[in-house]
């Protein structure tokens, strides 16, 4: 009977590290443009003509302000999550589920590179 190994090879964890910068270049690129937008909105938003159309193109740019700063906020989020799994690569803890202790399986972290948990321990998390 074989024993399942216990944590990924370098090349393994070169993999996942590629998919993790990727992906975490993306995320920060989407922040910069989320930012630049709410820069933009809040130049252009300096005439105070009061008009009822004011009012509520007023209140749907407030909407979508907040809305872009959740958006902002969740993809801050996100690129902590995935520095802190290149910091789990970094000093080898990278794939191994902190509920269990066992090797997630490559296929989810491809999915989720960021996730500590396999699939069995974020099932049990629900319940």
């Amino acid at each position: 009977m074989s024993q399942e190994p216990m944590r990924y090879s370098r090349e393994e964890l070169m993999e996942f590290q590629e998919i993790i910068q990727e992906k975490l270049n993306n995320a920060k690129k989407e922040v910069a443009f989320i930012k630049e937008t709410l820069s933009r909105r809040n130049d252009s938003g300096t005439d105070n003509t009061a008009s009822s159309a004011k009012v509520l193109e007023d209140g749907a740019d407030t909407a979508e302000k907040e809305s872009l700063n959740q958006l902002a906020s969740r993809q801050l989020k996100f690129i902590q999550q995935l520095e802190n799994a290149l910091i789990r690569i970094r000093n080898g803890s990278y794939g191994i589920c902190i509920a269990t202790g066992k090797l997630i399986p490559k296929e989810r972290l491809r999915a989720v590179p960021h996730t500590q948990h396999s699939i069995e321990a974020k099932l049990q998390r629900r319940d």
